[in-house]
């Protein structure tokens, strides 16, 4: 049985739309940044003429604003994957490390969550299973929002972190892990062909709030994909209907991209599971103790501010990323 979407005069209708509304707001981007540069040099023009050395301070924050501008637009430009332009679908897994990596995955999903709306994004719960002592075993949320997959996909891997554990009676430090995958929610113009022979789909209670209706029926889905061992589930709808057409959009994502990537030998790509959530396989460290320090393994970025970045403040990681890539 394959697996498609079919495109109604509708639905092509407002794809055309979006593509327009798109097109339309980068324009009036560009020339906004354009009109900046004009009148940076009508005030630049202006300071000289008169000899007023106190537009110097105006000038120079004009130009700062003015080079955000256009690295933004830039970086954007890199931005030319097939799927760069979609939504991103984020599932978030604690690895090494006991309640301390749970917790640092519930700290992970919180970072995220504030990049989203800092970028303008909607955020939507998936599926989350909770530990009954401290944080999360896993969750999957997914981001709405223009080139949202684009600018996530540079996140996929282990996140390592060290700090004083806040829940070590002894005060010791402890290394923590968790992993990031990121896939794009794909739409109905594209088919990924799924037997349904090769598919184990389970039921079961949703344990996340949501009314009574989600607490009571076997609502939350969970999809195998026994060929490859990929794993899909969702709790976050109300039907169980819903929750398995979202679980099956998601399937499908991650069999394209293991299609991508089936020249590799490895059955950790294949399976888009990583070897090990543990030492040696991390791209990212956060340390909190005995120093404060966020850096990038791949691209050696940077930022001793800590708290900025546990607060969202991934742009430049997710940037310097773009840029080794392109």
């Amino acid at each position: 049985m394959q697996q498609e979407g079919f495109w109604s005069d509708s639905d092509k209708a407002a794809v055309t739309l979006k593509n327009v509304k798109i097109l339309k707001d980068k324009l009036e981007r560009f020339e906004s940044i354009k009109g900046a540069y004009e009148d940076l040099h009508v005030l630049i023009d202006l300071g000289v003429e008169e000899q007023d050395i106190s537009i110097a301070e105006e000038v120079a924050q004009s130009l700062k604003s003015l080079f955000q501008a256009v690295d933004e637009m830039r970086i954007e430009t890199l931005l030319i994957g097939e799927y760069d332009h979609s939504n991103g679908i984020l599932s978030i897994h604690s690895g090494a490390g006991g309640v301390d990596a749970q917790d640092w995955a519930e700290m992970i999903l919180r970072m995220y969550t504030r990049w989203a709306e800092k970028k303008g994004y909607s955020v939507t719960i998936l599926d989350m299973l909770k530990d009954y002592e401290a944080g999360i075993k896993s969750a999957a949320l997914l981001v709405e929002g223009e080139n949202a997959y684009g600018y996530l996909k540079s996140e996929k891997g282990v996140h390592r972190l060290v700090r004083l554990s806040p829940f070590d009676a002894a005060g010791k430090r402890h290394t923590s892990f968790a992993s990031v995958d990121v896939m794009p929610e794909l739409d109905d113009s594209v088919k990924v062909e799924i037997n349904t022979e090769d598919l184990r789909i389970d039921t079961y209670r949703s344990g996340g709030a949501g009314g009574q209706h989600v607490n009571k029926t076997d609502s939350a889905v969970r999809i195998t994909h026994i060929p490859t061992g990929v794993v899909v589930q969702c709790q976050n709808e109300r039907s169980q209907h819903s929750n398995k057409e979202m679980a099956m959009k998601m399937l499908g994502a991650k069999l394209m991209e293991i299609k991508e990537q089936e020249q590799k030998d490895k059955i950790e790509d294949i399976k888009g599971e990583y070897r090990e959530i543990a030492w040696g396989s991390q791209i990212r460290s956060y340390v909190f103790h005995p120093y404060s320090m966020v850096k990038d393994h791949r691209t050696n970025e940077e930022t001793g501010n800590v708290g900025a970045v546990m607060d969202g403040d991934l742009d430049s990681f997710i940037n310097a990323y773009l840029k080794q890539k392109k």
